[in-house]
């Protein structure tokens, strides 16, 4: 799906000002390994930008920091989950906390998902 200039634009910000957190992962799923789809940062797609998302899995990682909790930004949240799920998009989110403390073991679980072990309907 294609994204607005404007959309672009910020993920090519985003790209420059990730967080930590968001480095530590890209780190680990940059490097193209067999069997796992290619993994994109800073995606755009549609009015949002993605913070990782696997194209062939339709497969979107959020790594959602203090902020994700304060305001309406929960809200806001749910509206874009809701939008994702209705493209088809299936998401997995992170705290930033839980990436800082183990990165690897995040890794692991994403690309699991990426290859096909994870189903998003089971808690």
């Amino acid at each position: 799906m294609r994204a607005p200039k404007r959309t672009h634009d910020n993920a090519k910000r985003l790209r420059r000002d990730m967080s930590l957190p968001e480095v530590l992962l890209w780190a680990r799923l940059r490097h193209r390994q067999p069997d796992v789809p290619r993994c994109r940062r800073q995606h755009p797609i549609g009015p949002y930008v993605l913070d990782f998302y696997f194209s062939e899995p339709n497969l979107a990682i959020e790594v959602d920091g203090y902020a994700h909790g304060t305001g309406d930004r929960p809200q806001r949240d749910a509206r874009r989950d809701a939008w994702l799920r209705e493209q088809g998009v299936k998401f997995m989110r992170y705290a930033a906390s839980d990436v800082l403390e183990d990165p690897d073991g995040i890794a692991a679980s994403i690309l699991d998902a990426a290859q096909g072990a994870w189903d998003p309907d089971t808690p």
